[in-house]
């Protein structure tokens, strides 16, 4: 494979998401064989059974885009000790109706920045917990619980001194990962 295309979904919907600009941020620290789309996901209605049979636009749009990608990225805050609903809501859409699971074998990633001290540590258990029952391989370690604060970004929008060869770290890993379970 020449090259690997990375969905990248973000969590949030706020313009000034600290998840979007990690998400910004540690794409940037990927070679250049990784290229990474963030799919749009506040246009999804609520999750209803009832439509399984005729999907939404956006739904039907957000299932390609994943089905195109060779692996997934996900970037999450943490709302009340859980991930967000839109990201659930996304989540769900996408593995509906049931047997047309479009997250299934799909290597993955998780990562989360909260202004808190233990970062998004248990929305990103939460979400692996989610991923695990949906076949989705969700790389372990390193963990990345990131607590934003001040140089968490540079000026431009890229990732810190003090956490760039961490984030490097984690997306050597990240890469291997999706190179090694991508089909």
């Amino acid at each position: 494979m020449s090259g690997y295309q990375i969905a990248v979904i973000v969590g949030s919907l706020r313009k000034e998401s600290f998840n979007r600009k990690l998400a910004d941020a540690v794409i940037r620290l990927a070679p250049a064989e990784f290229s990474f789309k963030q799919l749009k996901i506040d246009d999804l209605p609520l999750y209803n059974q009832d439509d399984d049979g005729n999907q939404a636009e956006p739904v039907k749009r957000l299932k390609n885009e994943i089905k195109a990608a060779q692996g997934l990225l996900f970037v999450t805050p943490e709302y009340n000790r859980s991930i967000p609903g839109v990201l659930k809501n996304a989540i769900d859409h996408a593995s509906r109706p049931y047997g047309q699971n479009a997250w299934a074998g799909k290597p993955a990633g998780v990562l989360g920045a909260s202004i808190g001290a233990i970062g998004t540590a248990i929305a990103q258990q939460h979400l692996r917990n989610v991923l695990a029952y949906l076949d989705v391989p969700a790389l372990g370690q390193p963990e990345a619980f990131i607590q934003v604060r001040e140089g968490l970004f540079d000026e431009d929008g890229n990732i810190g001194a003090a956490s760039k060869d961490f984030l490097q770290d984690w997306m050597d890993r990240y890469v291997a990962w999706v190179k090694k379970h991508a089909g």
